[in-house]
């Protein structure tokens, strides 16, 4: 069901996905590189569902997507090595804090808050760096990627099928370095991630055109945020 949700959310939008999945596997008590492994190597199916959907719709901008794909390789391998190599416990505050930043992003694009005024000149930076941050948080490709290219006047269609579709390149890149460093042991939730995320992909890429995202951003923004706020106050407290 986690998967099927978040995959809704992700195809229709271009984010939440990893989000999702990542503060909920953090919220049971899976180390962040476990977590991160376990949601990129289920993402391998969903993004590639999600990619072949949104191309057959017609929404993905070929330039675009090669522009932000190889980039986003490139830091996600970077930070999946990086994350594999910190002990899991010392990493948890920072990966929370900073999935409670993605969080209230999502929230003020709900509201319909411009991140910025200026358009994307170098994408492939911005691949970069959403592709690091996404393999270090297990999530955060999406409302990177996705939030900037809208706030900087991307066309919607085109911007969410295009990052999707990159975010496909990505993720094999990202879990099999994971994988490499770490191994992958939890098969029954990657299972039923990619399971749920399989199953929703085509609804989602012909939902884009007609979701209202307002809402259903609202609802992302508030529960990750929630999660992590709430993960944040019991490592204090502990």
């Amino acid at each position: 069901m986690v998967g099927l949700l978040a995959q809704l959310v992700d195809g229709a939008l271009g984010m939440a996905y990893g989000l999702v999945s990542n503060s909920i596997l953090l919220a049971i008590g899976l180390p962040p590189a476990v977590a991160s492994a376990t949601v990129h190597t289920a993402e391998v199916v969903t993004t590639g569902a999600s990619g072949a959907s949104h191309a057959w719709f017609g929404n993905v901008r070929w330039k675009l997507f090669w522009r932000l794909a190889i980039p986003g390789a490139i830091g996600g391998v970077l930070g999946a090595t990086v994350l594999a190599r910190i002990p899991g416990e010392v990493i948890r505050p920072y990966v929370n804090a900073y999935l409670l930043i993605l969080g209230v992003m999502v929230l003020l694009r709900a509201f319909g808050r411009r991140l910025t005024r200026h358009q994307v000149h170098h994408p492939g930076v911005l691949g970069f760096v959403a592709g690091l941050l996404d393999a270090i948080g297990g999530g955060g490709w999406g409302p990177l990627a996705t939030s900037t290219l809208i706030a900087r006047g991307g066309a919607v269609r085109g911007t969410i099928g295009s990052v999707n579709a990159a975010e496909f390149v990505v993720t094999i890149c990202v879990s099999a370095t994971l994988i490499a460093h770490i191994g992958i042991d939890h098969w029954t939730i990657v299972l039923g991630l990619l399971t749920g995320g399989v199953v929703a992909a085509p609804f989602a890429a012909w939902l884009v055109k007609h979701l209202p995202e307002k809402v259903v951003m609202l609802a992302v923004g508030l529960l990750i945020s929630g999660i992590s706020v709430f993960q944040l106050i019991r490592t204090l407290i502990s």
